[in-house]
């Protein structure tokens, strides 16, 4: 098994070619593990402001085959983006090994994304591995991967505290836009989608203080996502909905703009904050040039987000390398341990067939002096695989091999009278 990934981010492109990559992203899981021979797994991860691929390539020691994969998953990316292959392989850069792990982790934990420390992408990424289970494109290592992942947002979480002082791509937008807004016990407020960026978005309106929120949802789902969480459905379309509103925030991610010029023209004359945080788009860019509207979309966020130089990040970069090292000795362990087994299971079968014929005393004192036997050298392998000492594995190893039952049964004095 080789873990793999193609990754694409805010760091290195625009935008504009993330909603490209992104906007089939569950289809390119599906396409890559049913046709594609060498690679059994596949896990998307495509947010607001990255897509990456994270591939479990069948075991193989040699590198054309990794290689032969990434450019056969590439192209799968760009026939269902539209971009030219050649774009495609540019644009993703792939990691193997180890590093795969040491940018999962990171990811998971919010340091590398558009505002450093941010909780939206620790959800994220479980859903990613939910959304692949649902395909049925995991795998039990892309199993392991994103669990410790997960494990590593958290433990960072705890103990750097990273996170805690709730910053969010959200957040940053609603800093953006709030100096044209009213105070905010008096602000009007649209919330347009019902997805789970949309639940991250009306807590961070509430938490500001604004209690007159409306949801609208373009596919119906206005009415249950309200009435869970205490705020109003819209009851008209779109255009009606506007009327009288301060602030609007679209996180639908529906294809295509639900709110163009056009609308916002005809709904409303007064000043109006619009936050986009979708990243096809819910707002057309053009209503961004109406007299008194101010639009932050997330481009305009990546331009104010703060950076993460702090300690606290430096300690979660410690945190997330201390968790990688015992992510790859388990892994590690994990790989290396099934000739352990093989020859512990050949010595149990031969205490097994030697046993039936000792009697209940002599067999006894057999098992205890088998268990003696295993014991030194599987510790000894085992401890060896946890940190990569292959000289030491296969001294233990050998020394398992080694075992031979019928000889301590020689050994033992009385057993070898009860064989003769």
């Amino acid at each position: 098994m080789v873990l793999l990934s193609l990754a694409a981010s805010h760091h290195d492109l625009d935008l504009s070619v993330l909603e490209r990559l992104s906007a089939d992203a569950h289809a390119v899981g599906r396409d890559v593990v049913s046709g594609l021979a060498p690679i059994s797994g596949a896990v998307v991860l495509a947010t607001c402001n990255r897509f990456e691929l994270y591939l479990d390539v069948d075991d193989t020691a040699d590198p054309e085959v990794v290689d032969g994969a990434a450019a056969a998953a590439t192209r799968v990316v760009a026939e269902r983006s539209g971009y030219p292959t050649e774009r495609v392989a540019e644009v993703l850069s792939p990691v193997a090994g180890t590093a795969v792990a040491e940018h999962l982790f990171s990811v998971a934990s919010g340091l590398e994304s558009m505002v450093v420390g941010e909780r939206e992408i620790a959800g994220q990424v479980r859903r990613a591995l939910t959304s692949a289970r649902r395909d049925g494109t995991t795998t039990s290592a892309l199993e392991g991967l994103f669990q410790a992942a997960s494990r590593t947002s958290r433990t960072v979480g705890s103990q750097t505290g990273l996170g805690a002082a709730g910053r969010s791509v959200v957040g940053v937008a609603l800093d953006l836009v709030e100096p044209t807004l009213p105070d905010w016990s008096t602000v009007r407020c649209l919330l347009i989608g019902t997805g789970s960026y949309a639940g991250a978005s009306l807590a961070a309106v509430k938490a500001r203080g604004c209690t007159d929120i409306t949801v609208y949802s373009a596919s119906g789902r206005a009415g249950q996502f309200a009435a869970d969480r205490g705020v109003d459905a819209a009851t008209s379309d779109l255009a009606g909905a506007l009327a009288g509103i301060d602030l609007v925030v679209a996180c639908s991610g529906a294809a295509g703009s639900l709110l163009d010029a056009d609308t916002v023209r005809r709904a409303t004359a007064g000043p109006l904050a619009v936050v986009d945080l979708a990243l096809q788009h819910d707002v057309d860019p053009e209503v961004g040039t109406l007299p008194g509207v101010t639009l932050v979309g997330l481009a305009t966020v990546a331009e104010h987000a703060p950076e993460g130089t702090s300690d606290t990040v430096v300690a979660a970069r410690r945190i997330v390398a201390q968790e990688v090292r015992t992510f790859e000795a388990d892994l590690r362990t994990r790989d290396w341990d099934p000739p352990v087994v093989a020859e512990r299971r050949r010595v149990m079968g031969e205490l097994a067939t030697v046993s039936a014929a000792l009697s209940p005393g002599s067999a006894r004192a057999l098992r205890r002096r088998v268990r003696t036997a295993l014991h030194k050298p599987t510790v000894r392998a085992r401890t060896a695989a946890r940190v990569g000492d292959t000289a030491t594995y296969a001294a233990g190893l050998a020394e398992l091999a080694a075992i031979d039952v019928p000889s301590l049964v020689s050994g033992a004095g009385a057993g070898a009278a009860v064989l003769g």
